[in-house]
C-alpha cells in the first residue's frame, strides 16, 4: 500500500502519528540524487516523493538559478523533509555512499560525459530521454552499459501512458487486431518551451527535433513493430516557429513539422506525423491488423468543453467484439507527469532494483530510437530513403 498516494487525496494533519495507520509516514528505504535540476528534474522529484519507496537525497546542477528554484520547490512542497544537499561537483554527486540511484536530467548534449562518469559508481541510473544526440555517442552509452551490474534504464515514459499501457496490453499480449500490418502516430502540439541557455532550440544541443522530442514516438513504433528498421524516408522543415530567433548570436535551426515512413525489416509499415505550430497537445496511435484495428488518443485542447482526454477503441468485425474505453490512472498519478507515465516509469525503475523485473526502456532500445530520429535527419537533409544498415556500417560499424 502506497501511504503517500492516498495523502494526496485525504488529509491526516488532525491526527497525532501514534493515531495514524493509513497515512503513517514509511521510511523510504532508497535515496536517488538527481544530476540536472531543472523542470525534468522537479517532476522526478515529485513521483519520487510521491511513488514513496525513495527519497530524493541531494541534487547537481551548474546552473545556480536551477539550484535555487528546485531547492526553494522541494522546501514549500515537502517541508517536513530534509534540505537538499547541493553537490559542488559532478563527481561528489555520483560517488556519495549514501545514494542508491541516480537520475541524469540534464541538457542533452551532456549526456554522454554524466554517463561516463555515473557509471563508475556502479549505482543504479535512470538516463533521460534521448540517451544522447548523435549516433556515435548513443552508440557508445550502449557499450557502456553493455554489462553494468546495476539497472540502467532510459527515460522513455511515454511507453507508459495509459493510452500506450493499454495499446500495447491488447495488440502485444491479446493480440486483439492479430497480426499487426501497419501502424501510425500522430503528435500535434505547441512549440517546445523555454529552457536554460534555450539550448532545445538547436540541434547541437538537443540532437534535433527527431531526436530531442520524437525519440517518443519512434521507440513505440519500434515496440510495437517488434523489429529492427529497415528503411526511413522522411520530409519536413522549419516552417512557424523560431524563424527569427536568435540567443546570444545563434539562430534557431530545429523542424517544426515533419512526415515519416519507416518501414521494417518484418515488413511491418509505419509513419509518423509532427506538427508543433498546433494549438493543443493532442496525441494518436493507430494500429492495424489483419483481424481488426486499434485507435487511442490523448488530447488537451484548452477549450471549456466536456470531452474525454483519452480515448481507445478496438473494431474487430466479424473476429470478435469491439471495445471503446477512455484510459486513465488515478488523478493524483495522472497529474504528476506525463499522464502518469513518469510515475510508473520510477515505479517499475525501483522494482528492478528490488529484483522484480518490470518492462522499461532498456539502453538497447534507447539506441534504436535515437537511429530513426538520426535516419530521419539524415532523410530531410539529402532527400534521400536512408538505409539503415547502410548509415550504421558507415557512422558506427567501420569505427569500432
Amino acid at each position: 500500500m502506497n501511504n503517500n498516494f492516498y495523502t494526496g487525496f485525504f488529509k491526516s494533519d488532525h491526527l497525532s502519528e501514534k493515531d495514524k495507520y493509513l497515512f503513517s509516514k514509511k521510511s523510504p528505504k532508497y535515496k536517488f540524487n538527481i544530476i540536472g535540476a531543472g523542470m525534468i528534474g522537479q517532476e522526478h522529484i515529485m513521483v519520487t516523493m510521491l511513488e514513496g519507496r525513495a527519497g530524493i537525497n541531494g541534487i547537481f546542477d551548474l546552473s545556480e538559478d536551477s539550484i535555487n528554484n528546485t531547492c526553494r520547490f522541494f522546501r514549500e512542497e515537502y517541508p517536513d523533509e530534509k534540505e537538499l544537499k547541493v553537490y559542488d561537483t559532478l563527481e561528489n554527486a555520483c560517488h556519495d555512499p549514501e545514494v542508491d540511484g541516480l537520475i541524469i536530467c540534464t541538457p542533452n548534449f551532456t549526456h554522454i560525459d554524466i554517463v561516463k562518469e555515473a557509471v563508475k559508481s556502479g549505482k543504479h541510473i535512470l538516463l533521460e530521454k534521448p540517451m544522447a544526440t548523435t549516433l556515435g555517442d548513443a552508440w557508445e552509452i550502449k557499450e557502456m552499459a553493455k554489462d553494468y551490474q546495476s539497472v540502467f534504464q532510459i527515460g522513455l515514459q511515454y511507453r507508459h501512458k495509459p493510452i500506450y499501457t493499454e495499446a500495447i496490453h491488447e495488440m502485444l499480449e491479446r493480440k486483439s487486431a492479430g497480426d499487426i500490418k501497419s501502424i501510425s502516430i500522430v503528435e500535434h502540439r505547441v512549440p517546445f518551451l523555454d529552457k536554460v541557455n534555450q539550448w532545445n532550440k538547436f540541434t547541437e544541443y538537443s540532437g534535433g527535433t527527431f531526436i530531442e522530442k520524437c525519440c517518443h514516438y519512434f521507440d513505440l513504433l519500434n515496440l510495437f513493430a517488434q523489429s529492427k528498421p529497415e528503411k526511413v524516408y522522411a520530409t519536413g522543415g522549419m516552417d512557424v516557429n523560431y524563424k527569427d530567433f536568435e540567443y546570444e548570436g545563434n539562430k534557431s535551426n530545429i523542424i517544426d513539422n515533419a512526415m515519416v515512413n519507416i518501414l521494417y525489416e518484418n515488413g511491418i509499415k509505419t509513419q509518423f506525423n509532427l506538427c508543433m505550430f498546433a494549438p493543443m497537445f493532442y496525441e494518436e496511435i493507430m494500429v492495424c491488423g489483419d483481424k481488426g484495428r486499434l485507435k487511442a488518443y490523448e488530447n488537451e485542447n484548452f477549450l471549456p468543453l466536456n470531452h474525454n482526454n483519452s480515448y481507445l477503441e478496438i473494431l474487430s468485425g466479424e473476429d470478435g467484439a469491439a471495445k471503446t474505453t477512455n484510459p486513465c490512472y488515478p488523478t493524483v498519478i495522472q497529474e504528476s507527469g506525463h499522464s502518469g507515465g513518469t510515475y510508473y516509469e520510477h515505479k517499475h525503475f525501483i522494482d528492478n532494483m528490488e529484483g522484480n523485473h518490470k518492462p522499461t526502456a532498456s539502453v538497447e532500445e534507447g539506441f534504436w530510437s535515437i537511429v530513426v530520429g538520426e535516419a530521419a535527419e539524415h532523410s530531410i537533409k539529402t532527400g534521400e530513403v536512408i538505409s539503415i544498415n547502410k548509415m550504421l556500417e558507415q557512422d558506427i560499424y567501420s569505427k569500432v
